[in-house]
């Protein structure tokens, strides 16, 4: 009889695959790095065919370490980065280009020339999001722009565009599928969240046909199933959603005002708004938290695009270190009133700022300044850039008294605490902090009948640990001072 989920959750840095029990459980995992492609100033892109070759390998190591076969999965449930942009050919299912990646400046100027064009109110009222490059519209039109007859291919039917998630369906499903949920929809800039469909005006204004569109489904829907092939029987994939809904999913944040902010390679703070729609004054973004029964659940979110990043650079690029881990140590041989910030601009500054022509910049650094220091200044900034959001948050009439936290920086204890030190708020660290694939786990799971109701989901949630703030007002303010006045300097505009 089958007994587990498989939850693909395919990151920005690597792909990665887990084995959940029907409780929920994580009983196995497979991962796999994949390359980041540099090819100029503000560019970033990813061959989606590693994507798609990395993604199966790490099923594949999944089931092996569980000693799982194809008939002992119930369900496939998929999560992935999202606004990453890839169109293939739709007989071959092969990539027309490299997919531009979430991080991918390259379209700021025409996000400039939409800006002022008057633009802005409209996208921002359709779609929850700013005009900025970050989003998958741009990117598509781009693609469409400038690959050698992509756009003949594209008004002739001849093309498909997706984010990751509906690449990996299609794969998976061996080209039967060609579908998104409404989380990874919501991130494109050309979705109407109000009205959940495709947005003709958009459309229009990106000059995209809607030929290439996947079909938009809720999280948990019948996605079809993997081709036989690929795990040696069918297994259906029954879920669907964008890397930090599932997050949020996956922590329990069904109730307005829940919130939680996962640290991978970005950090995306998430605060759940229930049926209503909420807009930021404060260059927040609008989006779908999950949509399920045809009933959407909004979120208000503050995305940072450098955390786990970050000290990546500092590890592979500088070598300060050579495991991420080590960044604990060094940091609690540090003093806590550190005058060095690293403002980690190095593809824009995200939420609040929305300066995508901003690169990275170290501040504060004098003839004392050495290792410790400048690795610290890395894992500082992650709270810093926390602080941004929530500031941005309240000024928006919500109150945090409470932060869940996942993501692989989650593990470290000292960022954990000077979150909570900077936040003055409890950040709470729950016992699986693989959240981002459990939430993957849960919504499949809920179409295939494993859980019942998001309410038995949320009871599962355990606490690994709360961190309390043990700084006063004029540490927090004065640290904070400082990296406002370091962000001012390397910001470009307005």
């Amino acid at each position: 009889m089958s007994k587990y989920i498989l939850a693909i959750d395919q990151g920005t840095t690597s792909s990665r695959a887990l084995i959940f029990d029907n409780k929920g459980t994580p009983i196995a995992v497979g991962q796999q790095e994949f390359t980041q492609h540099f090819p100029a100033d503000g560019w970033v892109e990813h061959d989606a065919n590693e994507i798609w070759q990395t993604t199966l390998s790490s099923c594949k190591s999944a089931m092996s370490e569980a000693g799982a076969n194809a008939n002992d999965i119930i369900c496939i449930g998929i999560t992935n980065q999202r606004e990453t942009t890839i169109v293939w050919d739709r007989k071959t299912g092969e990539p027309i280009s490299n997919a531009i990646v979430w991080q991918d400046r390259r379209t700021s100027d025409y996000c400039e020339e939409l800006r002022q064009q008057g633009h802005s109110q409209s996208v921002q009222d359709k779609t929850g999001l700013l005009l900025d490059p970050y989003f998958s519209a741009t990117k598509l039109r781009w693609i469409l722009e400038n690959v050698p007859d992509a756009r003949t291919r594209a008004e002739n039917g001849e093309l498909a565009f997706g984010t990751v998630d509906s690449f990996l369906l299609w794969k998976l499903s061996n080209g039967k599928s060609h579908c998104t949920d409404a989380t990874n929809a919501s991130r494109t800039m050309i979705f109407n969240i109000v009205e959940q469909k495709w947005d003709e005006e958009l459309l229009g204004l990106m000059n995209i046909p809607d030929s290439v569109l996947p079909e938009v489904k809720d999280c948990a829907a019948d996605y079809g199933s993997s081709d036989a092939d690929i795990f040696g029987a069918a297994i259906p994939i029954t879920g669907m959603i964008g890397d930090q809904q599932s997050a949020a999913f996956g922590q329990g944040c069904f109730s307005p005002g829940s919130a939680k902010s996962t640290y991978g390679t970005g950090c995306f703070l998430l605060l759940n708004t229930g049926t209503d729609l909420v807009k930021s004054s404060n260059r927040l973004l609008s989006t779908v938290a999950y949509r399920l029964g045809n009933e959407t659940s909004y979120a208000i979110e503050g995305s940072i695009f450098m955390a786990g990043a970050t000290m990546q650079w500092i590890r592979d690029k500088l070598k300060l270190i050579s495991d991420a881990a080590e960044s604990e140590k060094i940091a609690r041989e540090t003093p806590d009133d550190l005058s060095v910030y690293l403002v980690p601009a190095f593809t824009g500054l995200g939420a609040p700022y929305w300066d995508p022509h901003a690169r990275g910049s170290i501040y504060g650094m004098t003839r004392d300044t050495g290792i410790n220091e400048i690795v610290t200044a890395g894992l500082m900034s992650v709270c810093y850039q926390t602080k941004d959001l929530v500031e941005a948050i309240v000024a928006d009439g919500a109150s945090l008294n409470t932060l869940k936290v996942d993501g692989g920086m989650a593990n470290n204890n000292y960022v954990t605490q000077k979150l909570a030190d900077m936040l003055n708020c409890e950040v709470h660290r729950p016992v699986i902090t693989e959240t981002t694939a459990l939430g993957a786990a849960y919504v499949a799971g809920l179409q295939a009948g494993v859980f019942s109701s998001i309410e038995e989901i949320s009871q599962k949630w355990q606490l690994d640990q709360a961190f309390k703030p043990a700084k006063d007002d004029d540490w927090r303010n004065k640290q904070y001072s400082g990296w406002k006045t370091a962000v001012e300097r390397t910001r470009t505009q307005e």
